[in-house]
Order: structure tokens, then C-alpha cells, then sequence
């Protein structure tokens, strides 16, 4: 009879195979974005947590001390990875190293130094370790939430949640084992399960991955172009002629009606003014017009209002909150990040490089009358 140990080493070994040849694709094609080389680092610490479980047995030898580590950091690369994913803006910084090593190096310290000799701190700096786990998990699962709603690209809409989603719902219930069969006699069904629940995961995220563009999940396209097409049948000329019209509409709203300054507004809201599925305004949104946030949208057009504001010598004397609240803005944090990023300078050097002087005002007419004789 087939033991769970042996099932097990089978799971992590064709696991392991698929994240190593997954890690190795991202890092040919995706390594030039933060995105793309979180994404195969992620792959190669599932792959450490795969070899580091294949035929688990007690106590850790030192071989597979540093694989647990790597492992337990994993998590922190999930987080950072889906925030690369779901924030167009984000940028790797330096002290993002410095969550993953220290889980790194206290796995390393729970390995090599307190298990199994002391067994009480063993398995407080263990419970602990899991629990930070689950919290980064939680992070990455809440940032996916958060940005959804206003992601523009539909591909990167559907896969990305998937596999930061099944990411995540490994990380937790790994972590749950952990905490609840660790040591006891569980123990090898759990570490069945959990294998199996891994190679399940990868294999239908390396399918995935393998079906899609990856341009179109880790690489900002370049904003769309007009070219010249020698022959359109008349279903291409009637979609195009639409969405001419859509646009027209979407920019009079913009233009006229400024409905970027109202509070609350959503993709959605703005579907239904326009009379259109929401699925439509986002793809036009995101193809034709280049962006791929909705809010990011909405933010280019609040800020041309306020770099016009700051420029007319008419409201030199208006506060920089006044103009931002007026344009749509909620607060003055999110606004004076955004006019950074957007033109380099805060808005208060902007309005000194641009502002237009007011007119000299006439010299008063002199009124002195010179008598004759």
C-alpha cells in the first residue's frame, strides 16, 4: 500500500518541477518589471517550500533549514508582489528587503537554534511566524480587493485576482495546518493535503499563464496609436464609428458637465450616465484612451484643472486645498502625491513657474489743473 509520505514526495517533486520551469519563463519574459521578477521569486520560494516538505520528518536537518526559511519569507513576497500587480505606480524600495529577511532569519533561529532543544520557544517563535504569515497574506488579499473595481484591463482584471486569490488561499490554510497539526499525529495527512493542495494550485496557475499575453498582465502597453488599415469590413467601421460617438459623449461629460468633480463617482455611475455596460466605457477607456486605472483617469482630468487654476493669475490668491477640493479631490494627501507624479513639481513650485503675471495696472490719470496767467 502507497504511503501519505510517498504520495507526498511525489506531489512536491512534480511541484517543485513546474515552479522552477514557471520561475524560469517569468524571469525570460516578465524580468524587466517589478511585477514579473516578484511573480518568479514567488515561484522559486513556493518551489524551497515544496523540497522542503517532500517526505517531511522531525527533527529539521540543516540542509532544510534554509528552505524553511526562504519559504516562511515567501509570504512577504506574496504581498509585494500583489502590489506590484495591482498598482501600476509601485516601485521596489530598498527597505522592502527588510520584513522578508527578518522572517527569514527568525525561521532560520527557530530551525537551527531552538527546535527541537527547546521545544516551549520552538513553538511560540513557530505559532508566531505563522501568524505574521497570515497577516501578510491578509495584506495581499486586502490590496486585491481594494484596486479591483477600478482595474481597466480586463485580462489583468480576471488573472491577476486569481493568482494572488490562490496564492493566498495556500499561504492561509498552510499556515492553519501548521498551527493546528503541527508535531501531532495529523501530522503526514496534513502534509499530504497541503502538497496536494500546492500541486493543484500550480498546475492550474502555470495552464493559466501559459494561455494569456503576458504583455498584458506584467507590462504597461504603450498608449494606443492610430494606424493606417488598408481594408475594414463594415463591422470594423460600425464599432469604430460607436466608439467615436462614446467618446465624444465621455468627453463632453469630462469637458462640460465635469463629472469628475462629483464625489462617489465609479466606472459603474459612469456607464449608466452614458447608457452603456460598464465592460464597454472600461474597454474603451483602456484601449482607445490608454489608461488603465479608472481613477488614474479621472485624476488626469482634475489635475488639468488644477494646473490651470494655479496658472491663472485671476486666483493667485486661492489656496492650493481650495483649488483641489473644487477639482474633485478628497484631501490634500492623495492630491499633492498625485500632481507630483503627475507633473514633477508640487503644486505650490507650479504655480510659481507658470502662474501667468496679472496685467500692470494703468497709471492714475493726473487731475492737477494749470491755470493761464
Amino acid at each position: 500500500m502507497i504511503s501519505f509520505q510517498t504520495v507526498d514526495l511525489a506531489l512536491n517533486a512534480g511541484t517543485t518541477a513546474l515552479l522552477l520551469l514557471l520561475a524560469a519563463l517569468l524571469i525570460r519574459d516578465a524580468r524587466g518589471v517589478a511585477a514579473g521578477r516578484l511573480a518568479a521569486a514567488l515561484a522559486l520560494g513556493s518551489a524551497a517550500h515544496a523540497v522542503s516538505a517532500a517526505g517531511f520528518t522531525a527533527p529539521v536537518a540543516a540542509w532544510r533549514a534554509p528552505l524553511i526559511a526562504l519559504s516562511t519569507g515567501n509570504v512577504v513576497v506574496l504581498w509585494l508582489f500583489a502590489r506590484a500587480l495591482f498598482d501600476d505606480g509601485f516601485a521596489l524600495r530598498w527597505w522592502h528587503a527588510l520584513p522578508w529577511a527578518a522572517m527569514v532569519v527568525l525561521s532560520l533561529v527557530n530551525c537551527l537554534l531552538l527546535f527541537p532543544v527547546h521545544v516551549w520557544p520552538a513553538q511560540m517563535l513557530g505559532a508566531g511566524l505563522n501568524v505574521i504569515a497570515l497577516g501578510f497574506v491578509v495584506l495581499a488579499v486586502a490590496q486585491a480587493v481594494a484596486s479591483w473595481p477600478v482595474d481597466l484591463v480586463e485580462a489583468r482584471r480576471r488573472l491577476r485576482l486569481a493568482i494572488v486569490a490562490a496564492a493566498a488561499a495556500y499561504g492561509a490554510i498552510n499556515a492553519v495546518l501548521q498551527l493546528a497539526l503541527f508535531g501531532g499525529a495529523g501530522s503526514d495527512i496534513a502534509a499530504t493535503a497541503n502538497a496536494g493542495l500546492l500541486a493543484a494550485i500550480v498546475v492550474g496557475l502555470t495552464l493559466a499563464l501559459t494561455r494569456i499575453d503576458g504583455a498584458g498582465l506584467f507590462v504597461a502597453p504603450a498608449l494606443p496609436r492610430p494606424v493606417a488599415e488598408p481594408a475594414r469590413d463594415i463591422r470594423g467601421d460600425l464599432a469604430d464609428a460607436a466608439d467615436q460617438r462614446l467618446i465624444k459623449a465621455l468627453n463632453r461629460l469630462m469637458a462640460d458637465d465635469r463629472i469628475y468633480r462629483h464625489e462617489g463617482v465609479t466606472i459603474g455611475s459612469l456607464a449608466t450616465r452614458l447608457a452603456v455596460p460598464e465592460y464597454r466605457l472600461r474597454r474603451l477607456i483602456n484601449q482607445r484612451l490608454g489608461h488603465r486605472n479608472f481613477n488614474v483617469f479621472l485624476n488626469d482630468h482634475r489635475i488639468a484643472e488644477v494646473k490651470a487654476a494655479l496658472a491663472d493669475p485671476a486666483q493667485v490668491d486661492v489656496p492650493v486645498i481650495t483649488i483641489a477640493l473644487d477639482a474633485g479631490f478628497q484631501s490634500l494627501g492623495p492630491f499633492n502625491r498625485a500632481f507630483k507624479a503627475a507633473t514633477g513639481l508640487t503644486p505650490s513650485e507650479y504655480r510659481r513657474r507658470h502662474a501667468v503675471p496679472a496685467p500692470p495696472p494703468k497709471p492714475l490719470q493726473s487731475t492737477r489743473n494749470f491755470g493761464i496767467g
